[in-house]
This record gives structure tokens, sequence and C-alpha cells, in this order.
């Protein structure tokens, strides 16, 4: 129980809820036991006309019909009650699945690039549907009917010693076999749902990725050796199921032989007192009787609910290690911060945390509001790390970066990101139409804006030769469009946000030189009062740029202008000769 404690917060949360489930508990078990009462008394009545038959049969039987509408009503309250305390308990474990889930989806998003790196997607999807599922039936399910069995068991036990302690013993001695087996049993089910959940989540993580990878796995033609890949995984999912069934199938027998032998104990023991003058009447024998039917739910519960507290347990402990993870990227302050656009580095230097490659190495260089600035270099030069540090996807291992002469990381970070509109090199668009894609730069935009960033991106063309233009939804990543349209709806998406500060990264690969040329002449049209960098493998991207730096292994082999560089022998003036007779080649 000791993970689940971390649930305690929202059961304070929404204590008022829980108070009244309890008392609705409460009050209903007391009508419920006016049952075995009325049919005691019903059978003293009886036993009590069979010895005197001087008692009127009209009284008699008026009695048994008034015990008899009393059992119907009270039953019916009873029920009622159970109603009330369901809607409320049940109800309760909604809400609190509703927070346990968006307080998982805020921890996804504030975690940092490493974590996602590292974390494969099935697992993370499993977290936030299956665990947070099976810590519903915990604070729901099993909360209620562990109340129900407690206040069961303490108002009926309370119940029956006062109508005999001895024969209240008696029904009470299988308790102890009882109570051994569930431990027995719990133990075992925390251990073997622990092992499920850890390979459902591998069958979720291998699924996701096939998923993903189907057109990969179509072209290579290995569609039969990932099919067995997958069949055998599930084989071994389904092997722990079973293993995890076979143990909880245990519960009921177990739970419903225990209440057989109570029931026996009460006829057998309960017919020797009665011979021997200790009870006095049959009708207290089928008292007991009742009581201990009374208790066969709650005790057979006993199984469920430990099951459902044993898996609640495995799955709140996956939930805690992932919550307790603190971001890397720290927000520093609660201050606003007003962006205006000026950028440097000064000696920064980056590593990876998770490969330990390092990507920078001593970078310096200034960008003033209104500049572009390009970036060229081999791959794997540190391009697309600048951008990274830029929008503090990562935080620099040495140096400083600044913004407008502050420290990047004294800034608001969400006011240093809603002033960022970053184009990555791998276009993401989600699985929504066209128009929303784009709005996703900026919520409220209106239909003519949406219009306006498209055409600047040269993209309206292609969005109004779909059937359902605007409105097209695209399959999942974007699959819909080719590369060339996904990179510049993207475009499209950052320049609708309207920000000061605008990154490309290498995001015109896709598309033909001529198509590149009018994106480009748009883009410095509406970049002429914000501070841009644009990272690229052509210089066809870089030419028009204020300033332009070329990187090689983490480090500045060359900066400056267009002009200057194409002068200088260096890796910009033989990468700009070979495009230009590449160009002419075409």
């Amino acid at each position: 129980m000791k993970e689940l404690s971390y649930l305690n917060k929202y059961f304070v949360k929404y204590k008022y809820s829980f108070s009244l489930g309890i008392i609705f508990t409460i009050i209903a078990q007391i009508f419920m036991l006016f049952t075995p009462k009325l049919i005691s008394q019903s059978f003293k009545v009886i036993e009590e006309f069979s010895k005197d038959t001087s008692v009127s049969s009209t009284v008699i039987r008026e009695e048994l019909i008034s015990n008899v509408l009393l059992i119907v009503a009270t039953t019916i309250v009873a029920g009622l009650l159970t109603f009330l305390m369901r809607q409320t308990l049940i109800v309760m474990s909604r809400h609190i699945e509703f927070d346990l889930k968006n307080e998982v989806f805020r921890q996804y998003e504030n975690l940092s690039q490493n974590f996602y790196k590292q974390s494969r997607t099935g697992d993370l999807m499993n977290r936030i549907s299956e665990d947070v599922s099976k810590v519903r039936m915990y604070v729901g399910p099993a909360v209620m009917y562990s109340i129900n069995t407690i206040i069961r068991f303490a108002i009926v036990i309370i119940y029956m010693y006062n109508v005999s302690p001895r024969l209240t013993a008696y029904t009470l001695l299988p308790l102890p076999l009882l109570s051994y087996g569930i431990f027995k049993l719990s133990t075992e089910i925390n251990k073997r749902s622990t092992i499920f959940q850890q390979y459902l989540s591998k069958v979720s993580s291998f699924s996701q990725e096939i998923f993903s990878g189907l057109r990969v796995i179509k072209a290579y033609s290995l569609e039969q050796q990932h099919s067995n890949n997958m069949v055998n995984l599930a084989n071994e999912s389904k092997s722990k199921s079973l293993n995890l069934a076979k143990v909880q199938s245990l519960f009921g027998p177990l739970m419903m032989a225990l209440i057989g032998i109570s029931n026996l104990v009460v006829i057998y023991f309960g017919g020797l007192m009665y011979i021997d003058g200790t009870i006095q009447s049959i009708g207290t024998i089928a008292e007991f009787i009742l009581y201990v039917n009374m208790l066969t739910w709650p005790v057979a519960s006993l199984g469920w609910v430990s099951s459902m507290v044993q898996e609640a347990e495995a799955s709140q402990k996956r939930l805690n290690e992932f919550l307790k993870i603190q971001p890397e990227i720290q927000n520093n302050t609660t201050e606003r911060s007003i962006i205006e656009g000026a950028i440097s580095f000064n000696d920064v230097s980056f590593t990876y945390a998770d490969t330990n490659i390092t990507a920078l190495k001593n970078i310096s260089f200034t960008v003033q509001k209104g500049e572009t600035l390009a970036i060229l270099g081999k791959t794997g030069s540190g391009k697309s790390s600048i951008l990274s540090l830029i929008s503090r996807l990562y935080d620099v291992t040495n140096g400083v970066i600044n913004i407008d002469g502050k420290s990047i990381q004294s800034l608001n970070l969400n006011d240093l990101r809603n002033n960022i509109g970053i184009v990555p090199q791998d276009a993401f668009l989600f699985s929504d139409s066209i128009k929303n894609n784009i709005k996703f730069g900026k919520e409220d935009a209106t239909d003519e804006e949406v219009m306006a960033a498209a055409k600047s991106a040269v993209v309206h063309n292609n969005i109004m030769g779909f059937n359902k233009k605007y409105d097209t939804v695209l399959g999942e990543r974007g699959i819909t469009l080719s590369g060339g349209q996904k990179q510049r709806v993207s475009i499209a998406r950052a320049i609708i946000k309207n920000p000061p500060i605008l990154l490309f990264d290498d995001c015109l690969s896709a598309v033909d030189t001529e198509t590149e040329e009018t994106i480009l002449n748009n883009l410095f049209e509406i970049c002429k009062d914000k501070t841009t960098i644009i990272v690229s493998h052509r210089v066809s991207s870089a030419k028009n740029a204020n300033k332009i730096i070329i990187l090689e292994d983490g480090k500045i082999i060359q900066q400056g202008t267009h002009n200057q560089l194409v002068n200088e022998e260096g890796y910009y003036a033989s990468l700009y000769l070979k495009q230009l007779s590449e160009k002419e080649l075409l």
C-alpha cells in the first residue's frame, strides 16, 4: 500500500464525496440488517402459534404480513442507499481518474528531450491508459467494496454477538484461515501483475513501432518476420496473463468454500445449542444463516478487491517512478518576460547527456533584432543543436546564451517559447485538418490569416487541389501530404504565429529550387523585422542573410556575409561552386 499512498491527496480533495459515500454505506447496511431480525421474529411467531393454539391465526397472519411489508420496505430503502453509495464513490473515482490522467499528461509535457529519447511511445501510452485504469479501479470499486465490507462486518458481528456470543464465535472460526489465504494469494498476485504490466507495455511499444514503420516493413518485405516477432511477444504476454489469471481464479472458490463451512458450522452448533436449550428458537439459527450469507458477497469480494489493490499498486508504482522524475528544463521565474529577439552565444559548449557526444564547442556569435543568420555545415556539425538551445529544449553545458541581454535561463520559459516560431527538420503534422494544423501556431487565427500564411509558404495551390481543401484531414504524422508539402505547411504554421524569433531547421530540403526561391523571397519579406535563423545545406537559402556561420565538428570555422565567404577559400566557397555547377547542369 506504500505506492498507493500517493493517491491520498485525491481522497482529501474529494473528501466530501468520500465522506458522503461512507455515510450512505453505513445507513444502507443498517437497513439491510432488518431482514434477518424480522425473519427471526417471524419464526418465533410461528413457533409460539404451534405451542399455543389459543392465539388467533388472524393475529399471526397480520404480524407475518407486517413483517413481510417491513422486509420489502427496508430492502427498497437499502437498495436506494446502495445506489447512492455507488453514485457517490464511483463518480468520485472517475474524477480522480480524470485528474490523474491530466497529471500524467502534464508530466509528459514538462519532461525534457532526453527522457523521450530513452522511453518508448507504447510504454508511455500504456501508463496513461492501462495503468491509470488499474488505479481507477482501486479508488473506485476497490475502496467502495472495502468500506462496504468493513462496515457490514462490524455491524453484522455486533448484531450476531448480541443474539448469541457463543454461536458467533463458532461462526467466525474459519476467518483466520481466510485471512492467511488472502495474504498469500495477494502477494503472488502483486508479483505476477507487475510482470504482466511490463509485458503489456512491451506489446504496446512493439505494435506502435510496427504501425509507424509499416511502409518500411512492406518495402523490405519483412511482414512475416515481424509477424513472427509479434506472435512470440504476444505468446509471452499471454503466458504472463494466464499465470496471473490462475492465481486470481483461486479466490472465488476459496471464499465460497469458507462461507459454506461457516453455514455448516451455524447449522451444526446452532442445532446442538437448540437441543440443549441454549438457543430458545429455530429463528435464531435462521437469523444466523442469513447473517452468514450477508457476509458471503463481502467475503467473496475480498479476493476481487485484493486483486484490484495489488494490480493498482503495481501500476501506481510505475506511475510514481515516472511522476517523480524532475524535468531537466525548469522554468526559473513566474515573472513575465518581454522578448524582442536579440540573441548572443558566449563561449557555448553543449554535450548530449544520453550519448555523451559534444555537439558544440566554445561557440560565440551575435544576432541583432531583425537580422537573419544562416548556419551551414556538414551533417552532425551541430546546426540543429543551436536551435534546440535557443528554444531551451536543452540547457547549455558551458557558456551563456543571452536573449535581449538577459540569460536565457532567467527568462520565463513559457514566454520564451511563445515568442519563438520553429520549423523542425522533421516536419510533424497532427492527424487533423490542414487548417487546424496551420492554426496550431495561432489558435484564434481567421481563415484569411490561414490562407495568407499558406500562400507565403507556397502551399496554398496544393491545398486548393484537395477535395476538401483546407478542411482535408491528414493521416497520422501528416502522411497524406508529400515531404515538401509537409514542410511548407509547417512553415505556414510558424509564419502565422508572427513571433519576434523564427527558427528554420533545414525546412526546404524536400522542395525544388524554384519553389525554394519563391518561399525564401516571401520569408525574407516577412522576416525583415524579426530575428531569423536559417539552418540549411544550400547556399541559396543563406545568400541573403545578414550573417552566415559555417560549423564543423561543433566549431565555427567560417563566418561573414555571402560576398565575403564566396571570395574566401573554404567550405562555403566550395559548396557555392558545387551547387552552382549542379544548377547549371539542370
